[in-house]
């Protein structure tokens, strides 16, 4: 018999089938988590049908076998994918491989340590979406949470909780990642970007060749989680850096050989940028030095006759 909530759902998508928007959630080891992420889910309120493709990264805990009860309860709306071996370890982006086995239109995308508080949210988002074609993707507020459930701040801040246009996405400018509901363009990935695992920014990157980037004010905040299993939240600064300077260099070298030089330029600075960071005052200063010096031994080779 099936659930009052799923029945529901399919009342409200009348005799439509095909799910126009599908949501993705990575798991792995997020026991403590993964339902309020699954109800997170169903608790949305759409007059177009969604599919919740949920991926279990053969976790050590009880989250695949949550994820098979909401699946034998759901299973019009939850599709299940149990792995036997971690994927991350062995570095499949398996994110990108789960947008092209997706049926809709867009991907909403959520981890299964974080959740949504919206019942609107979705509906919001792809109404948009239907209506502006020169967008390629929304997003919307989140509030970080520690292990004590004590809010933190806000996700993103300043000048990041709002629109972004082509180019800002283009330049990789950060999302809240949890929030975001984009057109589903990205199925396959350069080779320059596999193996990157700050893999988000690169999505809003790609995705800047399709259009612009909506802040939707009004949806609720969603709840990101920093947790000791967090893949990056709870990674050390350095390792943070670190990460996304592979990101930013794997960007520099797609646009290099796509011949867009600017966007080459800009991500090499951010290398740059990023690795100035993740050293100490003194071999910064150390390191300007040198450069200072580099710089300055050229010119004068070059204002030299005969050199």
């Amino acid at each position: 018999m099936q659930p009052k909530r799923e029945q529901e759902l399919m009342a409200a998508w009348g005799n439509r089938f095909a799910p126009l928007v599908s949501i993705v959630c990575l798991a792995y080891n997020h026991a403590p988590f993964i339902r309020e992420t699954l109800d997170g889910f169903l608790l949305q309120e759409t007059d177009f049908p969604f599919e919740v493709i949920v991926h279990d990264d053969a976790s050590t805990d009880a989250t695949a076998a949550i994820i098979r009860e909401y699946a034998a309860r759901y299973p019009s709306l939850i599709k299940p994918i149990y792995q036997q071996e971690n994927q991350y370890r062995q570095g499949v982006t398996v994110s990108t491989q789960l947008f092209a086995q997706a049926h809709g239109r867009y991907i909403a995308y959520c981890e299964g340590d974080d959740y949504w508080t919206d019942p609107r949210k979705l509906q919001i988002q792809v109404d948009f979406l239907e209506r502006h074609r020169d967008y390629v993707m929304t997003y919307h507020d989140a509030f970080m949470f520690n292990a004590q459930g004590v809010v933190r701040s806000p996700h993103m801040q300043g000048k990041f909780r709002r629109d972004a246009t082509a180019r800002q996405l283009m330049q990789a400018r950060p999302v809240s990642t949890l929030t975001a509901c984009f057109r589903n363009l990205l199925q396959e990935l350069p080779p320059e970007l596999r193996g990157v695992e700050v893999l988000d920014i690169c999505w809003w990157s790609l995705l800047g060749a399709y259009g612009k980037g909506k802040f939707i004010a009004e949806i609720k905040p969603a709840g990101y989680r920093v947790h000791e299993g967090g893949i990056f939240s709870m990674r050390s600064s350095k390792q943070r850096i670190q990460m996304s300077m592979h990101a930013y260099y794997s960007l520099a070298r797609y646009y290099q050989r796509i011949g867009d030089q600017s966007l080459y330029e800009y991500f090499m600075i951010q290398v740059f940028s990023q690795a100035l960071a993740s050293i100490s005052p003194l071999s910064k200063l150390q390191a300007l030095g040198q450069i200072f010096q580099n710089i300055s031994i050229n010119l004068l080779r070059r204002l030299t006759p005969g050199a």
